[in-house]
């Protein structure tokens, strides 16, 4: 999902921190909002980036490009729509990932054009991968595999049987990931719907009046 060298590995820290700490924050917000204060007794209301950091799963996401966050725990019950609640908490990290990813571009474009272009390449760099880390992060997490956020949609999509059922692959989750980033269906997955965000950030950007 993700493929460092040096340089990448210093200029992509920023874009990591700040995709795992808005994806979780995110999550955390949303929550609260429907009626489900668990996340804010546990400290998860906050964007700072202790609160959300696995460092094992920070470490894991640099050596062998597979890592995690420390999962916001929900709730449901205290929903008062558990299903669509549940849903909603579910996107809204993905979700957030995109909108972060979609501001940094503006950001990156704005400063491009008061600078006249002229960006150090550093700079340029550490802006470019909080944009991919945040497109990648979103994409990921919606892939409907247990516990990733796109599970937790279809499960509450699908009849209670088939869901219970479904639930249970949970199991057998780092297998089935393993293998996915050691094959190229992850990168049948990205490639695709990479291009396909950027047509919509491009399309956003060509209806903003600055651009």
């Amino acid at each position: 999902m993700f493929d460092f060298n040096l340089l990448d590995l210093i200029a992509g820290i920023p874009g990591l921190i700040i995709a795992m700490v808005i994806h979780e924050y995110a999550h955390a917000r949303v929550a609260v909002a429907l009626g489900d204060r668990t996340p804010a007794l546990m400290g998860r209301l906050t964007l700072n980036p202790a609160a959300h950091i696995d460092p094992v799963g920070l470490i894991m996401l640099f050596l062998v490009r597979f890592g995690w966050a420390k999962p916001v725990v929900i709730d449901p019950r205290n929903f008062k729509h558990p299903r669509r609640d549940d849903i909603l908490v579910s996107l809204a990290g993905p979700f957030a990932n995109l909108a972060t990813a979609f501001l940094s571009l503006v950001v990156l474009l704005i400063w491009q054009r008061l600078m006249g272009g002229h960006l150090s390449v550093g700079m340029y760099q550490v802006f470019q991968l909080i944009i991919i880390y945040n497109i990648n992060f979103a994409i990921f997490n919606l892939i409907p595999l247990p516990p990733l956020d796109g599970s937790h949609v279809l499960i509450q999509l699908l009849p209670a049987r088939l869901a219970y059922a479904y639930a249970r692959i949970e199991r057998y989750s780092f297998l089935i990931l393993i293998a996915l980033i050691v094959t190229p269906v992850l990168s049948l997955i990205f490639i695709p719907l990479q291009r396909f965000i950027w047509k919509i950030f491009m399309l956003i950007l060509m209806l903003m009046p600055f651009f």
